[in-house]
């Protein structure tokens, strides 16, 4: 009962009174995508257009017991050609640490990039990685996010020129974060029945998001869709990283980063392709990050909204080629 009470508290979406709701959601689901949408499955697959190198690029500050997490669901993947860039915006030698006990465990190499902390820069450090790496598929990942044994083929899959992919996720409360990360349960290989055990405690927020639809057309209905593209799962190309830039590192603090990256994309002619019901990600709990900097961020937001501008003011070419690592 300790675990309800908590999760309620924790998050209001957690609350038993939405599951009907969602388990209609699941149903209507079905009917549009058939038979795979109740099930953890695989979707059947075309030959995959990107067969190079694909590079995760991990984003974390200071959270080593997450970050172990993500590397140990990564270390899964049943796709292994790729590389794991941890993006690390200035954490203290136990991150560092981590990282060395997990070099040639995990994809093809494992590579720390390092910076400062002088406040939250994820747009920065991301570049930073960008140019670390090899692959010529980017997935951006953070650092709290679980991923499960076919998310790196799947991505792979669903990889078209001309266009980027958007995942989604599932947040896992505060209460059931800690269990995980104490206990070393590898949640990222939970079946739906056991997400759905605990959607039921109040354990995690929803179930859609693991659940597998092939969906086709319907995936480029929100093509031109800037909000919601989220950088906790998100997949472009080298190739149209380069073209706009990469992100802008004029942001500073939390907020937006990841949306002018997407409108930037849009005015350069590169599409929004949905990675939901295929690509979902387990979101361990984090508190809210400081908010401070968002009313600045979003004035430079709107004017690329109201604007055509492609390159990013403070971008990728602003970068050493081969960035410092700590």
């Amino acid at each position: 009962m300790r675990r309800q009470s908590v999760a309620a508290v924790t998050n209001r979406r957690f609350e038993r009174g939405d599951v009907a709701r969602e388990m209609r959601a699941l149903l209507s689901s079905w009917e549009r995508g058939g038979k795979l949408a109740l099930r953890f499955g695989k979707i059947q697959r075309s030959r995959a257009i990107v067969s190079d190198l694909i590079s995760i690029i991990v984003t974390t500050y200071n959270r080593p017991d997450a970050l172990d997490a993500v590397l140990r669901s990564l270390a899964h993947q049943s796709d292994p050609n790729f590389e794991v860039i941890v993006a690390d915006d200035g954490s203290t030698s136990d991150t560092q640490a981590l990282i060395n006990n997990w070099d040639g465990r995990v994809g093809r190499r494992l590579v720390h990039v390092w910076h400062p902390h002088q406040g939250f820069r994820g747009g920065e450090i991301r570049n930073r990685a960008i140019r670390a790496s090899g692959g010529a598929y980017c997935i951006f990942l953070d650092g709290d996010c679980l991923a499960r044994a076919d998310f790196v083929a799947t991505h792979r899959w669903l990889a078209e020129p001309g266009w980027f992919v958007t995942g989604n996720r599932i947040l896992l409360s505060r209460e059931l974060t800690e269990s995980v990360l104490a206990d070393g349960v590898a949640a990222e290989t939970w079946n739906l029945a056991a997400l759905a055990r605990e959607r039921l405690r109040g354990g995690v927020n929803r179930l859609l998001p693991a659940c597998r639809l092939p969906l086709g057309p319907l995936r480029k209905r929100r093509r031109r869709d800037w909000e919601g593209a989220k950088t906790c799962n998100l997949a472009v190309s080298r190739g149209d990283l380069d073209r706009v830039d990469g992100f802008d590192a004029s942001y500073v603090g939390w907020g937006l980063e990841d949306s002018d990256l997407a409108l930037r994309l849009f005015h350069a002619g590169v599409q929004r392709k949905d990675g939901r019901f295929a690509t979902g990600v387990l979101h361990l709990w984090h508190a809210q990050s400081d908010r401070s900097h968002l009313a600045a961020n979003r004035a430079r937001l709107d004017a690329v909204i109201s604007g055509d501008r492609v390159r990013a003011l403070r971008g990728l070419s602003s970068q050493p080629a081969r960035p410092p690592s700590q």
